[in-house]
């Protein structure tokens, strides 16, 4: 597939940071699935239930006329304006805890608290 072309003013200095590790993990799984390196990242958020937003992860090969483009530890970035702002100084980490691995957003716009009527719904742990 051919290099996309990406339109001057989508390119933006808003930040979005992938780790080291994360971008490793990233990379590792790039090659294990055949993704072609034309392929961005495209990161996503959406509103939640009471927990909070759910992220947006995936390789797209597409970047579309709304999107913004950012580059973090030679990744391509795709984010549309409209999620810009809500991601905007988050930093996508890979954890490999005891209590699991997997990539982990660190939001600084993210509000931590459960929304239920009654705080104690047991989901958003």
């Amino acid at each position: 597939m051919a290099k996309q072309e990406i339109n001057e003013e989508q390119v933006t200095d808003q930040k979005i940071t992938i780790t080291p590790e994360a971008a490793e993990q990233i990379h590792l799984i790039r090659r294990e699935n055949k993704v072609p390196e034309t392929h961005g990242l495209r990161i996503g958020i959406q509103s939640g239930g009471c927990c909070g937003p759910s992220y947006l992860l995936a390789f797209d090969d597409k970047v579309e006329s709304t999107d913004k483009v950012l580059r973090s530890e030679g990744i391509s970035i795709y984010v549309d304006e409209k999620n810009l702002e809500g991601l905007s100084g988050t930093t996508l980490e890979y954890v490999d805890s005891s209590q699991g691995k997997g990539f982990r957003f660190n939001n600084p716009n993210q509000i931590q608290s459960c929304n239920c009527d009654d705080g104690e719904c047991g989901d958003c742990e």
